[in-house]
């Protein structure tokens, strides 16, 4: 695990330059950096570092940025190859000098080309220079585990694991993207392939990126809605089998992210998939696996107390803190530090201090990421099932309403909440993201110009008529990456923790997408597969319960601790200077917010999400923005 960075430019940037930017990343890898630099033709010069968190091969055979044997191929690389054992097995022609899967990429594009990336089962953002081409490879994991950036300038190329080090790059223009902030508020996050800044991308997962001296071609490896067809078309007809072949996949992926060389445990809070990951984990080892949990001080928020009962039932070492509501607030003001573009999920919050927890005993950590994507857990996948049954009744509502005269006496307007969303849910691009049309006339209103849509009309290319999968392929291109993933590595490399998610190995996925849809939504039973396989392992009654979460109490700190800042951001004339939102909508919608009590989830006006996306843009605004401090 690492953070790495580099270019190819005709601009000159000097070795201590990309030092610099390559330590803005010192928490991704603490034990030990590298930085290169190689003159190519026609001006151009090619950079390489990295930061380095040393899993595997802790000697320094592991250092980067390393070159082939033949000083053909150069590579910088954060992540970790799961298969690169049995890949090495393949390569035996090549004269390996160390233990690290680093090598084994090398080594694979000298034989197989940059299709050797098909190969290799794990998480990966890969920077690959060929001499003998001239071509650069930057290449994402399938369903982005790693993040890769990259800057594009009058035909250069800069590209890095996070933000930080294009900001901290003489001649960066911090130019804001303001088409993406009205999705971004409404979203909170800003989804590949777009970032908050002009001209800067983030590599979309699955996607291998080859530049040659200013020209750049992008083409996707691994896409989920082809990649859905494909396996599709193969659906298991037998659950026992299902159920079998699962579960010996998933214990193959913890095996195989039980290989490190320094302490791993797992991430354990009580539900299913954490459940799941931490007794397959101790079931493979020979001594207590160590596993974590935060717990809180509020009764009603706390699952503390079902995860130790797990532990105890599988025997691992577990550690569990309490928190309170002060130790969250607390890193309210580092979030922008280690999520260096607008992020406004709160949960960000409690992942970090679990990361923190874990650090003080592991490095690696094994989380159960990508179980309620993959295997149909969020609540609001009943909800779209339900929207489906009634979508024809909604249209009729609907074209009822467009009549003259019940237009003319706004009509719609008037329909309860919950009739409105089914009625007005009428663009088939976005039938399974109902909801959210006062929130996003709300966002509408709060900035100026053009803007990118607030939801992802991209539904029709997953080709899928039930409603409940379709939205599970949406999430899995788009929330799981953006947000979960995204969430999950800022916050665990805040502590320089890496973390490994079973449930998204390649196989496990891809075999995901044979299981009929009925084995994992059975009779209204979300996860049922999963949870099947958990119940093998830990009684269902340490398990089988309501679902508690923890919501940061956004209205409370916002109205609050928080109410001050707010309202200095919210000021006219800082607003007006700013010149992002529409400066008088936004003070006013803040002051109304700040007085106006919760209305509650059920009437559509419970502002408190738009009101922290706002204030998490303006925390990172004000950090990275306003006087362009030093990064």
């Amino acid at each position: 695990m690492c953070g790495i960075c580099g270019f190819i430019s005709r601009k000159t940037i000097t070795l201590d330059q990309l030092k610099q930017i390559n330590d803005t990343m010192y928490h991704r890898g603490p034990n030990d950096s590298g930085e290169e630099i190689f003159p190519l033709k026609d001006g151009y010069a090619l950079g390489l570092a990295q930061r380095r968190l040393a899993i595997l091969d802790l000697s320094a055979l592991g250092h980067q940025p390393m070159h082939s044997d033949n000083g053909r191929v150069s590579v910088v690389y954060n992540g970790e190859i799961y298969n690169f054992q049995e890949l090495k097995e393949e390569l035996k022609d090549y004269p390996f000098k160390s233990d690290c899967d680093t090598e084994v990429i090398i080594a694979g594009y000298l034989k197989w080309g940059i299709d050797c990336i098909n190969r290799f089962k794990g998480m990966f953002a890969i920077a690959l220079f060929d001499r003998e081409t001239n071509d650069l490879y930057l290449v994402r994991d399938r369903i982005g585990k790693k993040p890769l950036y990259y800057w594009m300038e009058s035909g250069n190329i800069v590209f890095a694991s996070e933000l930080k080090p294009f900001m901290a790059l003489e001649g960066f223009p911090f130019q804001i993207r303001q088409d993406v902030i009205k999705q971004y508020m409404f979203q909170q996050y800003i989804n590949a392939p777009a970032t908050i800044f002009e001209n800067v991308y983030k590599l979309e997962p699955g996607a291998i990126l080859q530049y040659h001296y200013g020209e750049v071609k992008i083409w996707k490896y691994w896409d989920i809605a082809k990649v859905y067809e494909e396996q599709s078309r193969h659906q298991v007809k037998s659950y026992e089998e299902a159920k079998a072949t699962l579960k010996d996949l998933l214990r193959t992926s913890v095996k195989n992210r039980m290989i490190a060389d320094v302490p791993l445990g797992t991430f354990l809070s009580g539900g299913y998939d954490s459940s799941l990951v931490s007794a397959i984990a101790q079931e493979l080892s020979s001594e207590p696996v160590k596993t974590f949990c935060i717990g809180f001080k509020e009764e009603r928020y706390n699952e503390a107390k079902y995860a130790r009962e797990v532990a105890a039932h599988l025997g691992t070492n577990h550690t569990e803190t309490y928190i309170d509501e002060a130790e969250m607030f607390d890193l309210v003001e580092s979030i922008p530090r280690y999520f260096d573009e607008p992020f406004a999920d709160s949960s960000q919050i409690p992942t970090m201090l679990v990361s923190k927890l874990a650090r003080e005993k592991v490095t690696v950590a094994l989380s159960g990421d990508g179980g309620d994507e993959f295997y149909c857990g969020y609540n609001i996948y009943e909800n779209v099932a339900t929207a489906q049954k009634i979508d024809l009744l909604g249209a009729m509502v609907d074209g009822l309403c467009k009549l003259p005269p019940l237009k003319q006496m706004h009509a719609m307007d008037k329909l309860p909440f919950r009739v409105r969303v089914v009625a007005t849910n009428r663009n088939p691009e976005t039938k399974t993201q109902i909801g959210g049309e006062n929130y996003i006339k709300a966002v509408d209103q709060m900035l100026n110009g053009e803007a990118l849509p607030s939801k992802f009309e991209i539904e029709s290319k997953y080709g899928v008529k039930d409603w409940q999968v379709r939205r599970m392929l949406l999430d899995m291109d788009t929330y799981l990456p953006g947000d979960i993933l995204c969430k999950v590595d800022r916050a665990s490399m805040k502590y320089s923790l890496e973390s490994r998610c079973p449930i998204l190995d390649t196989d496990v996925m891809e075999y995901s997408y044979r299981i009929p849809h009925q084995f994992k939504f059975a009779n209204g039973d979300k996860k049922h597969i999963l949870k099947e396989i958990a119940y093998d392992y830990i009684p269902k009654e340490l398990l089988d319960r309501p679902k508690v979460g923890f919501g940061v109490p956004l209205d409370k700190w916002l109205r609050g601790p928080l109410k001050e800042q707010l309202t200095e951001m919210s000021d006219l004339k800082f607003l007006r200077e700013q010149g992002i939102f529409n400066s008088d909508y936004v003070h006013n919608f803040i002051m109304r917010y700040l007085q106006v009590g919760d209305r509650g989830p059920a009437t559509g006006e419970n502002f408190s999400k738009t009101a922290w996306s706002y204030f998490m843009f303006q925390q990172w605004y004000m950090k990275y923005m306003r006087f362009q401090s030093s990064i």
